[in-house]
């Protein structure tokens, strides 16, 4: 597992997609993870604090486009995140969704990762989104996650 905290440098990508420019370390974003296949950030306009994107590093729209031999190690992925959202977030469970083209802000695929509890007022598919309360806040709950990534990671819970 390789990461950085501000941005990871990747190649190619569309122009003027905003995951795209992210991947290529040309916008920041608060990555929490990344691998030869995948890139994790904090959402800047979260369903709660510790929402990610995972996204594929190549520019795929949606998961029909994603190639077939992307689709494991994606997975894998998300699969690992949801455990150290739930984990780092003091999470009673985990929220993980895609969607393809109809509510797709960024037409670039993207998983939501979004730490889940009991009551949280989530209900159906409305969800109210909010800003992080300020930059203290978006850095404190990336380093959080970085660092149950990484514990998890090393105690092969990856």
């Amino acid at each position: 597992m390789e990461w950085e905290g501000e941005g990871a440098r990747g190649e190619g990508g569309r122009k003027g997609c905003r995951f795209c420019a992210i991947i290529r370390g040309e916008t920041p974003a608060r990555v929490v993870f990344a691998d030869a296949v995948s890139l994790a950030f904090l959402d800047h306009r979260p369903l709660f604090p510790g929402h990610l994107l995972l996204v594929p590093r190549e520019h795929h729209e949606t998961l029909g486009d994603l190639p077939e031999e992307l689709v494991a190690p994606l997975f894998t992925t998300a699969r690992f995140l949801a455990r150290a959202v739930e984990e780092g977030m003091a999470a009673e469970g985990s929220f993980v969704a895609v969607n393809n083209r109809v509510s797709q802000s960024v037409p670039h695929l993207h998983v939501h990762i979004v730490p889940r509890r009991r009551h949280d007022g989530l209900k159906g598919f409305f969800w109210p989104r909010h800003k992080y309360g300020d930059e203290a806040e978006i850095v404190q709950v990336a380093a959080l996650l970085r660092a149950t990534i990484e514990r998890l990671t090393k105690g092969g819970g990856g």
